[in-house]
């Protein structure tokens, strides 16, 4: 080991900081131990929907112009319906971020004077304007949709009991935020989600559920399809992209929805039936295959960043101990100039731009300053080693992400050097 040290040392973490992640991770042997059951079991699922659908060479094929007869486009499709347990899927590089795929989705499947309910709280930021709770043009509610909410108690936990009095026969979609967002609230599980939609539909049979998946895929063995979820909805630069990926979103679920969907994203009367790939299906492909074992990795990250955080007396959220439902390991820090210490970490520790040093700024669909460090690959990759978070009270940084789990391991050693060189802990 002397001589890896010696390169984290010329990387610039010191021995002391060294030892003391040693000392961490020599308490994280069961967590890791059940990482990897969870990504063996989701390396297994992959490989059978895609031998189920004989993925062979000429699915990689460039399409261009209309894509008409693309078929390794829709077969990739047929292998997302298959990983879900769902009846159709959209998989597209038209699609161009999480915040896309959702618009697309609630825009598809909202009429005016239908109402969208959330049962989880506000959404995450950039969600605002899409709903319309901050004006924006093209936003729902000025296509005459409305929106309510159920704040969550003060445990984290549903409401029922207001979810029960917010549905009304306005009530057409129920969206449910996975991940934690902006919020130190817990993430929630495939199980919880799932007994939250039984409710809403008994509530109200006809509602449709839907889940913003983003940063939870393949962090459990089953996704909120396999529980009763109508669509969920995600990135490609988040989990399944398995970081090669560099740009699309899916929606996979209901075939009803996600022919609405394909019609919002082209235009109505062509739906699934055009979009070229660009010649990005190799890489949709092969980042899928490798997804959970990428995924492993940025768990493993998540579990060391708490561990490390706990033990220098920092809140965080979820706990080292506690089962994981996505990638995201929120800390909280207490002051901006910590957040700005850790982010600096994390960007020091960079493949790329790691000589760049991030700072707070007013980043488009965000109320507050934000300050994000990643040095990746792809643009806005957040399964690759990435930190941020917005510059309010608590003062909390959201790190996720490692392709490897040694790039997760320096990433945190890194920030806490950063921490520590400037006085803000002591070791």
């Amino acid at each position: 080991m002397t001589d890896t040290n010696s390169i984290y040392n010329r990387l610039g973490v010191s021995d002391q900081v060294l030892r003391f992640g040693q000392e961490v991770l020599e308490g994280l042997t069961d967590q890791f131990r059940h990482i990897d059951q969870v990504a063996e079991f989701n390396q297994a699922k992959v490989i059978a929907a895609m031998q189920k659908n004989r993925v062979n060479a000429t699915h990689f094929n460039l399409s261009t112009g209309y894509g008409y007869d693309d078929e390794g486009r829709d077969n990739l499709e047929r292998v997302y319906a298959d990983c879900f347990g769902a009846e159709a899927a959209l998989v597209r590089p038209q699609i161009t971020c999480g915040t896309h795929a959702l618009a697309l989705a609630l825009g598809a499947n909202l009429l005016p004077g239908d109402e969208l309910l959330s049962p989880v709280g506000g959404p995450y930021d950039t969600l605002e304007e899409v709903i319309g709770i901050r004006p924006s043009p093209c936003s729902l509610k000025e296509y005459g949709v409305s929106y309510r909410q159920v704040d969550l108690l003060p445990d984290g936990g549903f409401d029922y009991d207001g979810i029960r009095a917010a549905i009304n026969e306005k009530t057409r979609l129920i969206t449910i935020q996975r991940s934690k967002g902006y919020a130190t609230r817990p993430s929630y599980s495939v199980e919880e989600i799932g007994k939250l939609i039984a409710f809403c539909k008994e509530c109200k049979p006809d509602v449709l559920c839907m889940v913003d998946n983003c940063y939870g895929e393949f962090v459990e063995t089953q996704e909120p399809t396999n529980v009763g979820a109508d669509m969920v909805v995600g990135s490609l630069i988040k989990n399944l992209g398995g970081g090669l990926a560099p740009t699309g979103g899916y929606i996979c679920g209901r075939k009803s929805c996600i022919e609405r969907c394909a019609y919002r994203l082209s235009a109505p009367g062509l739906g699934r039936e055009v979009g070229a790939n660009l010649g990005l299906l190799t890489s949709f492909y092969q980042g899928l295959f490798l997804a959970p074992t990428v995924v492993s990795s940025a768990v493993r990250g998540a579990v060391f960043a708490a561990g490390c955080y706990e033990r220098l007396g920092f809140r965080v959220v979820p706990g080292s101990g506690e089962t994981r439902r996505d990638i995201i390991q929120a800390v909280e820090l207490g002051s901006r100039e910590a957040m700005v210490a850790f982010c600096k970490g994390i960007q020091s520790a960079a493949p790329v731009d790691s000589y760049v040093t991030p700072e707070p700024w007013a980043m488009p669909g965000y109320e507050s300053e934000v300050i994000m460090a990643a040095g990746a690959f792809v643009q806005g990759a957040s399964i690759e080693l990435s930190a941020d978070g917005p510059i309010r009270p608590p003062y909390a940084v959201y790190f996720q992400g490692g392709l490897t789990w040694f790039h997760a391991k320096l990433g945190i050693l890194m920030s806490i050097q950063k921490l520590l060189d400037a006085g803000i802990i002591e070791m």
